[in-house]
């Protein structure tokens, strides 16, 4: 009800603006212990749904997407709302400012967001450090976190698989495993780097440098089935602990709408889709975590049957409120 009555007002913003003071409350809530969890006690109950995956427990199968909190500035408030693990980033090696703004544009009517925010963070060193004075001070939550990592948009793609492992480097020691970005649409020639011949030095530097932490990949849903074929092949040859489907849906090609990546309800399907078809090829030798339009808990248990060990939101928060995680929890309990 409190968001219903707030949600206006943050319609009212600019969309980056209205995310801006999200994240702002959050980190309000993430660094007083007390508060977080005061609300994590009010809305969550003990769950039946802890998931033990890649050696790492979960309280339950909700987590936050990455994107949402690019500079893990806020972790603690994520758990405190309900979320059993969550995904901070993406983080470059260097800090970067992203693309100009206007780069986030709501779509009310279609449940949806298109961004092409282009990897804006503060460096791996900057984000490392945040986290480190979080663990001293008591700040680090009761579940896994996980750090998504990408290159620099100004690193040549030959030296690609680099910039992974600098950056997964720095972040390893904070992790409880390491998320590879190669799916983005909104860093010119990052999808690229999604082809068998690409990905697996990738993969091989991104493990060595992970400090034997479990290392996923995102991957875009626009893959066609062949080229997800390759890929899975060279993930479960190369030992990954499992994939992400999906990254945003590309909007290049869309007359009408601003360029960049599209969440929110229009990927549901076709994430779904992807995780069907992903779990048939992998069976039960990695782990799968499903992203994509889910806002509730029936689409949650959809996106589970597909083949999904987790799930993850993001838009949904957006048009849903921050407890959505909870009430979905709930729902799975």
């Amino acid at each position: 009800m409190l968001y219903r009555l707030l949600r206006p007002l943050l319609f009212k913003l600019e969309a980056e603006r209205a995310h801006e003071t999200g994240l702002a409350a959050a980190r309000f809530v993430a660094n007083h212990r007390w508060l977080a969890k005061l609300i994590h006690s009010a809305i969550s109950r003990p769950a039946a749904s802890e998931r033990r995956i890649a050696g790492l427990t979960f309280p339950n199968p909700i987590g936050l997407a990455a994107g949402m909190d690019k500079n893990a500035i806020a972790p603690l408030a994520w758990w405190a709302f309900g979320f059993g693990f969550m995904e901070l980033g993406t983080i470059t090696p260097k800090p970067q400012a992203g693309k100009p703004k206007p780069r986030m544009f709501r779509f009310p009517d279609r449940a949806a967001v298109i961004n092409r925010m282009g990897f804006n963070n503060a460096g791996a060193e900057a984000v490392a450090a945040d986290l480190q004075r979080q663990r001293t001070s008591g700040l680090r939550p009761p579940c896994p976190i996980g750090l998504s990592v990408g290159l620099n948009a100004m690193t040549p793609r030959e030296n690609a698989a680099e910039d992974y492992r600098i950056a997964t480097e720095i972040l390893a020691p904070q992790a409880d495993y390491i998320a590879i970005n190669v799916s983005s649409p909104n860093t010119a020639g990052l999808r690229g780097l999604q082809s068998a011949t690409q990905i697996g030095p990738i993969i091989r530097t991104t493990k060595n440098a992970a400090r034997e932490k479990p290392v996923f990949v995102k991957i875009a849903p626009e893959l066609e089935p062949a080229a997800l074929g390759e890929i899975l092949d060279v993930c479960l040859a190369e030992g990954v602990a499992g994939v992400i489907a999906t990254n945003t849906l590309a909007t290049a090609n869309m007359p009408g709408l601003p360029e960049g990546g599209m969440s929110g309800l229009p990927l549901r399907d076709r994430a779904r889709q992807q995780v069907e078809r992903a779990r048939k090829i992998v069976g039960d030798r990695i782990a799968l975590i499903g992203c994509g339009g889910i806002d509730d808990i029936d689409s949650a248990r959809q996106m589970i049957d597909a083949g999904a060990d987790l799930i993850q939101l993001y838009t949904g928060l957006i048009y849903r409120g921050p407890f959505l995680p909870a009430r979905i929890s709930r729902g799975f309990s």
